[in-house]
């Protein structure tokens, strides 16, 4: 007899920022093991190409072109998920944007630049939180509420302090979700990554320089992809994590340790 915890059927996942890299990886795991997903994203081709992906699996999955930096626009997205898949079990706030490579120096930091990064990933993790929240606490049930913070937010991240300081926040708002929340049955997490193979460190991670510098560091010896995150993400929406909350996963290889 198999174990039946991991079956997520019934279920309903959100993840923004869920057309390409971490997202689709949790996405289509979240598919595979029997949820309909909702995707979020700024770019229609690339929604476009990961529902049809999606869509394969898991017929009912749906995307949306949403960013989640406008408030009312996360308001109006969240109420077509709704009116689309009826629920939502699980809600992966995902979407982000490097600091990397704009701003030469703290020092030299623009208020703008400042104001860019904390819009989307801090203030759009809120937003989209906040909406889940209301709505699990409304329908009953419990639910799950999972931030992608970064390793930045644990590490030194020089000429990153915008990045760095909206993924420590976000750690800090997922613990105390995971208490005030507690009392609904929802439980909420963050997950760290490391040096992922993404759109966002294609860059970096294409430079020889640098992947000479770094990659003897991991001790896997390799780049992460958005496939390993497809596993915490089934087990964060399963019952199987039905007494497990306020945690922070790091998944990176071994890198910070090392």
């Amino acid at each position: 007899m198999t174990y039946s915890a991991f079956d997520l059927t019934g279920k309903v996942a959100l993840v923004t920022g869920g057309n390409s890299g971490i997202g689709l990886g949790m996405a289509r795991a979240l598919a595979q093991a029997g949820a309909s997903v909702a995707i979020w994203g700024t770019n229609d081709q690339k929604n476009a190409s990961a529902l049809a992906e999606l869509k394969a699996i898991s017929p009912q999955s749906i995307a949306l072109n949403c960013d989640v930096g406008d408030e009312a626009a996360v308001e109006a997205a969240f109420a077509q998920t709704l009116s689309s898949l009826g629920r939502v079990d699980a809600c992966f706030a995902n979407a982000g944007v490097s600091g990397k490579g704009v701003a030469p120096s703290f020092t030299e930091m623009s208020t703008a630049e400042w104001e860019r990064v904390l819009r989307v990933n801090l203030d759009g993790a809120f937003y989209t939180l906040r909406a889940a929240a209301r709505h699990m606490t409304a329908r009953g049930g419990g639910g799950t509420l999972v931030g992608t913070a970064s390793l930045a937010a644990i590490e030194g991240a020089p000429r990153s302090e915008h990045y760095a300081a909206t993924k420590g926040a976000l750690i800090s708002m997922m613990r105390a979700l995971s208490v005030e929340f507690a009392r609904h049955g929802i439980r909420a997490h963050s997950v760290l990554p490391g040096w992922i193979e993404t759109n966002m460190t294609a860059k970096s991670i294409g430079n020889d320089k640098f992947a000479e510098r770094v990659l003897p560091r991991i001790p896997m010896r390799r780049w992460g992809t958005g496939d390993d995150f497809g596993g915490i993400a089934v087990y964060l929406t399963s019952s199987a994590s039905s007494y497990h909350t306020g945690d922070t996963f790091v998944i990176d290889g071994g890198y910070s340790l090392f």
